[in-house]
């Protein structure tokens, strides 16, 4: 079953408390999403850091064809 956009933004902002999270459903399917992430706890780290922390807080819901979330466009960021 598909997840929501609601979702994928609470298992995000688990770890990420104080981020700006924006979701979107690309395709109109609940299957293809895209999601921005602003967050100070990504300064220092590089864009492949940053997008390991965020796919970890998915607790494994992308993981295998299996997996709850199908496909994640995912946007990391530092607050300017």
């Amino acid at each position: 079953m598909p997840m929501e956009g609601t979702d994928i933004e609470a298992l995000i902002r688990e770890s990420f408390p104080q981020a700006q999270i924006t979701i979107t459903d690309l395709a109109g399917d609940g299957n293809h999403w895209a999601a921005e992430v602003i967050d100070e706890s990504f300064r220092g780290m590089n864009r492949v850091q940053q997008q390991r922390a965020v796919y970890a807080s998915l607790k494994g819901r992308m993981d295998g064809a299996q997996g709850e979330l199908h496909a994640l466009a995912l946007t990391t960021k530092v607050p300017e």
